[in-house]
């Protein structure tokens, strides 16, 4: 059954209608509505398209979060062969809120990790709703260093509301954890490129993030913090989180124009959850034509270049 988000009723009443009608049409005796259906059907893609058009940074938000959406796993089995799970950090244990492991993409060997939320309510406790403890991104250097031993592209997948806040984070270095992910992304002397499907919030992203390209999903949000967090900072009023989304600037075009990001993958009209096949068919045609422009660098080069996309940002395109 689909999940529409709140500024999404009149498509839902809409194709609320197109199903009774459907229904109605489909029995030995129904009526000849085919017309009828055809116009409702019109009707709903042209106010989808309509509303999709002009989407605020908060209505964004919620479509980045929206629990339909193509999870990490969802591209693990859509966009790659092959796959095989690396666990563990070698210190403390398995982290699921970060999987990772080796995979086959386009022809070629790649590193891959990504935070997963999971779908059903046993799957998010598995998964801690994609919230990693230190241990996960212990994972995410390993499979770094693991990557750059045998000279293989990286390539990651955030998509969390930050990392783990609890005490036992913090018990286990929590801080430490994302800071030691974060600086061997950036020593990395293969390609690394990010791809934010979802949700890149806070350090819990950018530990897995520090790449030399950094794309995002359309309607996926990037950001230092959650508008709710930066709400109740600000605003001391977590209620207040819409105007802290616009504040923010958060979104792809914001992102892109302070160089922040670096590149937007359209998803379908009415969000990735609506056509998640050719949402993931496009981010997969992304991330192999990132890939072959840092193909042929050099590891000086592609450090390098990583520390000046990072330099650059915020400088220029103001």
């Amino acid at each position: 059954m689909a999940t529409y988000l709140e500024f999404e009723k009149p498509i839902a009443e809409l194709d609320s209608k197109i199903a009774e009608l459907e229904a109605l049409a489909a029995r030995k005796d129904g009526p000849a509505i085919t017309d009828e259906l055809a116009k409702l059907k019109t009707k709903s893609a042209k106010q989808l398209k309509q509303i999709y058009a002009d989407l605020d940074a908060w209505r964004i938000t919620q479509v980045a979060r929206h629990p339909d959406r193509p999870h990490f796993s969802d591209f693990i089995a859509n966009i790659f062969e092959e796959f095989e799970e690396l666990a563990g950090d070698r210190h403390f244990g398995n982290d699921e809120a970060i999987i990772g492991g080796l995979a086959r993409f386009r022809g070629r060997s790649v590193v891959i990790m990504g935070h997963e939320k999971g779908r059903t309510t046993e799957k998010r406790l598995k998964h801690n709703f994609g919230m990693a403890h230190p241990e996960g991104y212990r994972k995410a250097v390993r499979l770094m260093d693991l990557a750059e031993k045998f000279n293989m592209p990286v390539l990651s997948f955030p998509d969390t509301a930050g990392a783990y806040p609890g005490k036992g984070g913090e018990e286990r270095g929590q801080a430490e954890a994302i800071a030691r992910g974060t600086q061997r992304g950036l020593s990395l002397g293969v390609p690394f490129v990010t791809l934010v499907i979802g949700e890149g919030m806070s350090g819990g992203a950018i530990g897995i993030a520090a790449a030399n390209r950094v794309l995002m999903m359309e309607y996926a949000i990037y950001s230092v913090i959650s508008p709710e967090g930066c709400a109740s900072i600000l605003y001391r009023d977590a209620a207040k989180a819409r105007d802290a989304a616009e504040a923010m600037g958060i979104t792809g075009p914001d992102l892109l124009r302070t160089r922040i990001v670096d590149g937007i993958v359209k998803e379908p009209v009415g969000g990735a959850h609506r056509d998640p096949q050719r949402a993931m068919a496009s981010a997969a045609k992304a991330l192999d034509a990132a890939l072959r422009d840092l193909e042929g660098l050099t590891p000086a080069e592609l450090r390098r270049q990583r520390r000046d996309r990072f330099y650059a940002i915020g400088r220029e395109g103001l």
